[in-house]
């Protein structure tokens, strides 16, 4: 096969559609790896800088941008700049619709884009999908031209900013329907990856998967149950997590929090419950752990009305200030971050609401709460003119000794004060 000769010499053209968490990492490592690299976005910001050597991802450094730019990689806008690629990874976005359907859109737009010049051409899908979408959709699109692509899955397995593991030194899981794609796609993620696991079709590989987040949002969903039941018990849940935590086995550490973001773990997991439901089956226990963790944000707003009340306050023209806005910690994403919830459920009770955030000194528009698109971080040196500060996203470079110093009251839901019992400033939420 010449496209695996190409491969194993380093010579395919790498076409990487989709220049965001999951793309640009890929980016990099075939760039450093030496092969010639194309990188394709639609969103012109990010483009511009790209092309001008800067990173938009906070955890993904400048130099390695500009390195690639060096080492030739090519930014574009336009499917046509692919025509000549060897080998197209498709990294975009599979959302739910309003309805908490699959939204394939960005895939089969994609795909209807390079149909006409992929003959030839291994192309890899590593959005998160249920299970026959490669097969069913994919593949039959790109042959709708009378090409004869070879077609992989490879599920993109980013932790973003986790310096213990990096996308090289994650395992990539590579399913294909046919040998030859098979064979193609495995050495291809072998000249940039550790270790490679094939497996034989491209369902088993989209399955497996939606199993790795499914197991964690149901997981979650059992721990921030436990937190509403076991307060109600008086209970503290940190103490219970440390202390089951300390079982060097049969258990995994799970924490709860204001409920679930990121652009995986809130998602992914209704993609297997609605190909569950062609069959005829319900997901019961992705169903109901969504409707968990979906819950969250109104707990949190129930724990801190009855803080407030506790004091003889209402929420109504109270100052409250929102840290961190990012799903989890130390990122710059805000994908289905709960913090945006908590924004809306506050003000629609009349608290005035500010937020704070280095990661996004700005806040990004977003499909949902689209009305808070743009508005900016506060300082920290503000948090005494607050009636109440809660804290949804625990950030490492914030000075919680400090803020704890000038906080009147502190609503915490990511157990940063797990260990305080000061029930006069403190309510863990």
């Amino acid at each position: 096969m010449e496209l695996r000769r190409k491969i194993e010499e380093g010579q395919a053209q790498i076409g990487v559609i989709g220049l965001g968490y999951v793309g640009l990492p890929l980016v990099f490592l075939f760039s450093e790896e030496g092969f010639p690299v194309i990188g394709l976005d639609s969103d012109q910001s990010k483009l511009k800088q790209l092309r001008a050597g800067r990173s938009y991802i906070r955890h993904l450094p400048s130099e390695r941008v500009q390195q690639a730019l060096q080492s030739g990689l090519i930014i574009e806008s336009h499917f046509e700049a692919l025509k000549s690629c060897d080998v197209i990874l498709i990294c975009v976005p599979t959302p739910l619709s309003a309805h908490r359907e699959p939204d394939l859109s960005y895939v089969i737009n994609c795909c209807r884009s390079i149909a006409p010049f992929c003959d030839e051409t291994l192309v890899i899908l590593e959005s998160t999908t249920y299970p026959g979408t490669t097969l069913e959709i994919v593949r039959p699109i790109l042959e709708s031209h009378g090409s004869t692509p070879w077609v992989a899955y490879s599920p993109e397995r980013e932790d973003p900013n986790n310096p213990k593991f990096a996308t090289e030194a994650i395992p990539k899981l590579v399913g294909a329907d046919d040998p030859e794609s098979l064979s193609a796609a495995t050495a291809l993620y072998r000249k940039i990856i550790a270790r490679v696991v094939a497996l034989e079709s491209s369902k088993v590989a989209e399955a497996a998967k939606l199993l790795e987040n499914t197991f964690r949002a149901v997981n979650i969903a059992l721990v921030n149950e436990l937190k509403v039941v076991f307060d109600r018990m008086g209970i503290d849940i940190w103490q219970v997590v440390d202390a089951a935590a300390t079982k060097p086995f049969g258990f995994m550490r799970f924490d709860p929090g204001p409920g679930l973001g990121g652009h995986c773990i809130p998602v992914d997991p209704f993609y297997l419950a609605w190909k569950a439901k062609e069959y005829g089956l319900s997901m019961r226990f992705i169903e109901m752990s969504g409707e968990i963790n979906r819950s969250m944000p109104n707990y949190v707003i129930y724990r801190t009305m009855r803080a407030l009340s506790e004091r003889g306050k209402g929420l109504l023209d109270l100052q409250i200030l929102i840290v961190g806005i990012a799903y989890k910690k130390n990122v710059d994403d805000a994908r289905e971050s709960p913090a945006y919830q908590l924004i809306d459920k506050l003000e629609g009770h009349g608290a005035r609401v500010d937020y704070h955030d280095d990661y996004l000194p700005v806040l990004p528009s977003s499909r949902d709460h689209a009305t808070l698109a743009g508005r900016q971080s506060v300082s920290l040196t503000r948090v005494s003119e607050y009636d109440a500060v809660l804290i949804a996203t625990a950030h490492d470079y914030i000075d919680w000794d400090e803020l704890w110093e000038q906080a009147s009251l502190i609503i915490d839901t990511r157990g940063v004060y797990r260990h305080l019992q000061n029930k006069e400033k403190l309510v863990k939420a």
